[in-house]
């Protein structure tokens, strides 16, 4: 097991390198130049190459690169150019909300698409499997911002039942001095009944608008990974013993049909973490996503390099944990 840990790892630093080396250069190639965007159009052509002097963008880009790479192995990501804060001390600040958000969005999708699998697959070509995909289909196809912008519109601006931005309200977030920062957490261990509504409040919109995806991926994987299992001899021969078919189902064909299913769950929350941005954006949410989407706009190359960098560790380290759980489903597993 460890010698295939260490393998995965060391496997990961050229992924790591070409991701570094495909940002930097695609950030480059944007038009327009972060010391004029930082100094503003009135800035003379002195300030502006004193400021590119200062922040090292009159060097080749080759040595940007590898000063940055090199910053980037002693944990150093270096300041934003706008704000001038630390790197890695606004994603310690943004990354809680981005977890607690992919986290919400990752239970609804599990707790509605694994289920409609299920029934779809034992209610296999019936009008309930026909409504469940196409459902789930439906799903796949909607666009984030558009779903978004249409339950903000339906349920903050029509029936006024839900919060259309943010992560906590002015009024309860003035009191409210976090803990941890995952505000649902820290309100629970603080017993703040009226803080957990209000966050929670925040929480169902945003979450449902990124969840949507990973549940319709959900349910098809299930249906089919379900479909599979049920065809196999086992289970023929548990319904002739006369097994319970609510025990056939989730004792033996589960079971056995949830190695794809949870590759799915890891590979759909990496992809949460890294893919909240348009969600973030669209609710005003104080996380990675929307911060990197700031960043882009202003050109600022150390949020989003630190931000995408930050983003791809996580996926890959996801992706692992998911690898190495497959030995704990399925024991006939074995690591080279």
């Amino acid at each position: 097991m460890f010698k295939y840990i260490l393998k995965r790892l060391l496997s990961l630093l050229p992924v790591l390198i070409g991701i570094t080396l495909l940002v930097f250069t695609l950030l480059h190639l944007i038009p327009g130049d972060p010391a004029v965007v930082l100094l503003g159009e009135r800035a003379t052509p002195e300030q502006v190459e004193s400021l590119r002097q200062q922040l090292g963008l009159n060097q080749p880009l080759p040595i940007q690169y590898f000063n940055f790479l090199f910053n980037v192995i002693r944990f150093d990501f270096g300041k934003s150019i706008i704000s001038g804060i630390p790197i890695i001390d606004e994603i310690s600040t943004r990354w809680p909300a981005t977890f607690e958000l992919s986290v919400a969005a990752m239970l609804i999708a599990l707790i509605l698409g694994i289920p409609a699998g299920i029934f779809a697959a034992i209610r296999k070509n019936s009008w309930l499997d026909n409504l469940l995909m196409s459902s789930s289909l439906i799903g796949v196809s909607l666009p984030v911002y558009w779903l978004g912008l249409l339950l903000i519109y339906l349920f903050a601006v029509n029936l006024q039942l839900l919060p259309p931005s943010g992560r906590i309200s002015v009024e309860a977030g003035f009191n409210f001095k976090p803990i941890t920062g995952f505000f649902v957490l820290d309100s629970l261990l603080k017993l703040d009944i009226k803080t957990l509504q209000d966050v929670l409040s925040h929480l169902i919109l945003p979450a449902i608008t990124l969840g949507t995806i990973p549940l319709a991926i959900l349910a098809r994987i299930t249906r089919s990974s379900m479909l599979e299992v049920l065809s196999q001899d086992y289970i023929r021969t548990a319904k002739a013993k006369g097994v319970p078919e609510y025990l056939v189902i989730l004792k033996h064909a589960l079971k056995n049909a949830f190695l794809p299913i949870s590759t799915t769950v890891g590979l759909q929350f990496g992809t949460l973490l890294g893919g909240a941005i348009l969600t973030e954006t669209i609710f005003s949410w104080p996380g990675i996503g929307s911060w990197i989407y700031d960043g882009i706009l202003a050109r600022d190359y150390p949020v989003v390099q630190g931000g995408v960098i930050f983003v791809s560790v996580t996926f890959v380290l996801i992706n692992l944990l998911v690898d190495l759980s497959y030995t704990f489903l399925d024991p006939r597993i074995q690591y080279k």
